[in-house]
């Protein structure tokens, strides 16, 4: 039964396949980030075909701290005291040449039911049918043992093919053996269902750790997206 499972969930390396053909490209640097829009129907969102890069996680998880630290912005991303504050997609162009696509947390309990069911609905359809959607980036809590909601949504992302990535927040607040047990359970756990992992990243807002390697990697898939076209 178990590896019926497995199978049902194991990734496609298909969907990655872009993202490791690139070896290495220059560091990259946000030199311009700004807000473009915001709503809750894909088709409003922005027409000119730059590719998307959707950050997404629990509420709490440090989402907009992240988000304003690597694109050096402290206000780019509203930060609140509040779980669950951003309830809309949002749309950021990042040197005129992608977007960072800032999406509402998920599991915030004090939301009605009716608010969570229509979050539930247009981010579904923005990552289900938004084509230029290239990655989503899962946000975690590093301090946290391995949540049933994240596992979940994961696992709805591997079934509808979506390639994503697994972002560790918090490092910072936590020791290295700490994380690295943190870590280690995440990765017993998904293998029990899947038979690879996702690219994996540890961040820090506070420290900025983690900085350079996830913009560096959202740049090497932006370089390979440029030469497909240029071979068409």
């Amino acid at each position: 039964m178990k590896s019926n499972k497995k199978s049902e969930k194991s990734f496609d390396l298909s969907l990655w396949s872009k993202l490791y053909l690139c070896t290495k490209v220059n560091s990259m640097e946000i030199k311009e980030a700004k807000f473009v829009i915001s709503n809750t129907d894909i088709n409003l969102c922005p027409t000119d075909g730059l590719p998307e890069y959707a950050f997404i996680g629990r509420s709490n998880v440090g989402k907009s701290s992240l988000i304003n630290m690597l694109t050096d912005k402290k206000d780019l991303a509203k930060t609140s005291g509040r779980p669950g504050k951003t309830q809309l997609i949002n749309h950021f162009i990042i040197n005129k040449d992608w977007y960072l696509v800032d999406l509402p947390g998920y599991g915030y309990a004090r939301a009605s039911k009716s608010s969570r069911s229509t979050w539930e609905r247009f981010i579904a359809d923005y990552l289900t049918k938004r084509e230029t959607l290239i990655n989503i980036f899962v946000l975690l809590d590093s301090r946290l043992e391995p949540q049933k909601i994240d596992l979940e949504f994961m696992g709805w992302c591997a079934e509808e093919g979506l390639p994503f990535s697994m972002v560790f927040t918090k490092v910072d607040k936590l020791s290295s053996s700490a994380l690295q047990r943190n870590l280690a359970a995440y990765k017993k756990e998904m293998l029990k269902q899947w038979d690879e992992l996702p690219p994996i990243f540890t961040t820090s807002a506070e420290s900025k750790f983690g900085k350079e390697k996830l913009l560096n990697y959202i740049g090497e898939i932006n370089e390979e997206l440029t030469k497909e076209e240029g071979d068409l």
